[in-house]
């Protein structure tokens, strides 16, 4: 019998040895299918299709791809089943593909994706099995859509996934356990959102969570009860919300917390005991807020920076106890003290205590009467006003737990009035005020943000404002806007935020500036503005980031923007702009982010960017039509830039940019690179480059679809060409053993 059973055996290996010699060509031919649109790189089973204005899922992509790029085209709609034809795919980017609906189960069969990318679309909504079928994915882009709620479950199918981004949407409330499923994420992302109110067990179910970013939102009260749910949170971002105090009713503990940012908010004063059950916080992040004197803060005993920029710290002699705490608990500051006169910018840690005058002494008590009201009274914890004793408006909700008052959507004629005295934010979105009339908000002393968004407002009368002076956040966005006075914002001499955006306005309001010393960030996106002129910003020299999007510019004139010295963002893209205004951004040692793209450039001159070459980090000229490019347009630039983006323009060649050495990231991709011995140097200096940077091919056809970093077959021709073994490209390399190169459609 064994002879027998023997032979059965190798029959049937020789069976299946038959069998996969006849499906041997059925599988190279698969391999060898690519998309006309597309460019296939069989060895590293890569698929791209960018840019190509797609409407669907391309037809014959190889079965055994593992990563496919669509972004920058118009799917709008991702169907069922949409890529089960691909079950091998680990990454899968869908960025800027217009994107407005995710049919349930259109991810179902890629059990194997570890990287979906669905950033810069126009989600508004995750249907409950959208996600199904993702059991391995590790990361999920949602940054940059239209995301307005998130309903529990969502994420269910999620249990690998590690980070998780929703930055930059429009979402207002969290519900409880809307993360339900996220058993091993690491990150999540929500900045840039609208955030109000989070439920108490918004986080719950988050056991891994590490690291939690909700900068940028509107929580204007430290939300302690539902972040605690996240018991194993070490790094936790609320910078930049409309907080004006903290104190231990908030309810924040975390043992294992080590970084807390809560700077640019609006605190005025902070609880001694606000992270007492944060034991081992080593870092803590105040900058930029209104704090004119600070408690010793019992608690975090392994505390050792303290981060104090930008506060009006008053140094009298009620800091002296928050001197010697930090020196005896090691703690070092870079606070420096607002007044009074005589220790006007000392740091905070070179100071003794000797050095804080009491009362009784005549010189201190001269400083001390010269000090501002808001300095030598600061707010008391809200646990320790007074009750509001006036009623809500019957047509609006008041929640004293909050101090937040809302009439959102009710159909209102005229502003109302009675609100609770203690209250914060106040929101009066998507009403219909013509106009709002001198002192709207009476006693709303403690107001700091005001929505009056989509409201049809075309006049804020003089004194509009009046009696609002820690109002910190003012929102007029989408209304009908084309002018505003001083005389209407008087009132809120601290204001630092004014969204304008959506107007009708045709040009800087400048006047109304004048009124806004402290103003820090200035939104006037889309509206009409066709010039940026000398005196536009001469109220504005607190101003860090300007937002000018979207409007008709097309000229800057030199010394507009030179009263804003201390200007960090500069946003000019969409405009009409037809040359760098490279005159105009001389003055501006500070500048770290500049946008230009969407403006009709075509060329860029030598030393166009030499004005701030020391200090910007970020620019952005994509789309912009670029046609040539001066071989020193870049010139002063390199020690600090850290991002170029010149995707998606016409750029048939560009000179090597040696300067530029610490570039950590560059993007050349969507340009119709000719692939000549002109273009050698950018091959040698991108070859040096440890980046991915896009730049293929466009021409000769011989050459379409090669990436100019890898294409070295193409270059050895030229004169000048020398193979350095040292510096030898991987795609040289591969060509000397014999391996195909790449062309756009097919393999050769």
């Amino acid at each position: 019998m064994e002879p027998q059973g023997s032979t059965h055996i190798l029959f049937m290996l020789l069976l299946l040895l038959l069998l996969l010699l006849a499906m041997g060509p059925a599988w190279h031919a698969a391999a060898q299918r690519c998309p006309q649109t597309c460019i296939c790189d069989n060895s590293r089973r890569h698929v791209a299709c960018l840019y190509q204005n797609l409407t669907e899922v391309p037809d014959n992509i190889p079965e055994l791809t593992q990563r496919l790029d669509l972004q920058g085209n118009m799917l709008k709609m991702i169907p069922p089943a949409a890529f089960q034809d691909l079950p091998h795919l680990t990454h899968l980017d869908l960025r800027d593909c217009q994107v407005e609906l995710v049919a349930e189960g259109a991810f179902r069969g890629l059990g194997r994706l570890l990287l979906l990318n669905l950033a810069s679309n126009r989600l508004s909504t995750l249907p409950q099995e959208a996600l199904d079928g993702l059991g391995s994915l590790r990361r999920l882009e949602l940054e940059g859509n239209l995301l307005e709620e998130l309903r529990p479950g969502t994420f269910g199918a999620l249990g690998a996934l590690a980070t998780l981004n929703l930055a930059h949407n429009a979402l207002v409330y969290l519900p409880a356990m809307a993360f339900q499923g996220l058993l091993r994420t690491r990150w999540l992302q929500l900045s840039h959102n609208a955030l109000s109110v989070l439920a108490p067990e918004a986080l719950a179910g988050l056991p891994a969570l590490r690291r939690l970013s909700l900068q940028h939102n509107e929580l204007q009260a430290l939300p302690g009860a539902a972040v605690s749910q996240a018991r194993g949170l070490v790094r936790l971002e609320l910078g930049h919300n409309p907080l004006t105090y903290t104190g231990e009713e908030d309810g924040l503990a975390l043992p294992g917390l080590r970084e807390l940012a809560l700077d640019h908010a609006a605190l005025q004063a902070l609880g001694p005991r606000a992270f007492a059950h944060c034991p081992r916080l080593h870092s803590l992040d105040l900058r930029g807020n209104q704090l004119a004197s600070l408690p010793p803060l019992q608690g975090p005993g392994q505390l050792r920076r303290l981060r104090l920029h930008g506060n009006p710290l008053w140094c009298s002699c009620h800091a002296r106890p928050l001197l010697e705490w930090l020196v005896r608990a090691r703690v070092h500051s870079d606070g420096a003290c607002r007044g009074p006169r005589r220790l006007r910018g000392e740091a905070l840690d070179a100071l003794r205590p000797s050095d804080l005058r009491c009362p009784g002494d005549a010189a201190a008590e001269d400083e001390e009467e010269r000090a501002p009201a808001v300095l030598r009274t600061p707010p008391r914890p809200p646990a320790e006003q007074e009750a509001a004793a006036t009623p809500c408006p019957s047509t609006c909700a008041c929640v004293s737990a909050t101090r937040h008052s809302s009439c959102e959507g009710r159909g209102l004629q005229a502003v109302p009035r009675g609100f609770p005295n203690d209250t914060q934010l106040l929101d009066l979105r998507r009403n219909h005020f013509a106009s709002v009339p001198r002192a709207a908000f009476p006693g709303l002393g403690q107001l700091v943000s005001l929505h009056l968004q989509h409201c049809s407002i075309a006049e804020l009368e003089p004194g509009a404002l009046a009696g609002l002076p820690r109002l910190l956040y003012l929102y007029l966005s989408d209304n009908q806007l084309s002018g505003l006075s001083a005389a209407a914002l008087e009132g809120a001499p601290n204001l630092g935020y004014l969204y304008l955006e959506h107007n009708r306005f045709l040009r800087v309001p400048g006047a109304a500036l004048r009124a806004l010393p402290s103003l820090f960030s200035l939104h006037l996106q889309d509206n009409a503005v066709e010039r940026l002129a000398p005196g536009d910003l001469e109220g504005a020299r607190a101003l860090r980031w300007l937002y000018l999007s979207g409007n008709r510019i097309a000229q800057v004139s030199p010394g507009a923007l030179g009263p804003a010295r201390e200007l960090e963002k500069l946003y000019l893209d969409r405009n009409q702009l037809r040359q760098v205004p490279t005159g105009a951004l001389e003055g501006l040692p500070g500048l770290l982010e500049l946008q230009l793209s969407g403006n009709p450039l075509r060329a860029l001159q030598d030393g166009a960017f030499q004005p701030m070459g020391r200090s910007l980090q970020h620019l952005f000229l994509n789309s912009s039509g670029l046609e040539q490019i001066s071989p020193r347009a870049f010139l002063g630039l390199g020690p600090a830039l850290q991002s170029l983006h010149l995707q998606k323009n016409q750029l048939p060649s560009l000179p090597a940019l040696a300067s530029l050495s610490r570039l950590e990231l560059i993007d050349l991709s969507g340009n119709p690179f000719h692939c000549d011995c002109q273009l050698l140097p950018l091959h040698r200096w991108l070859t040096g480059l440890n980046l991915r940077v896009g730049a293929t091919c466009a021409t000769p056809p011989s050459a379409r679809g090669q990436k100019v970093k890898a294409a070295a077959a193409i270059f050895e021709a030229c004169p000048g060409w020398t193979v350095r073994k040292a510096k030898q490209t991987p795609a040289s390399r591969r060509r000397q053993r014999g391996t195909p190169y790449i062309s756009s459609g097919k393999t050769i």
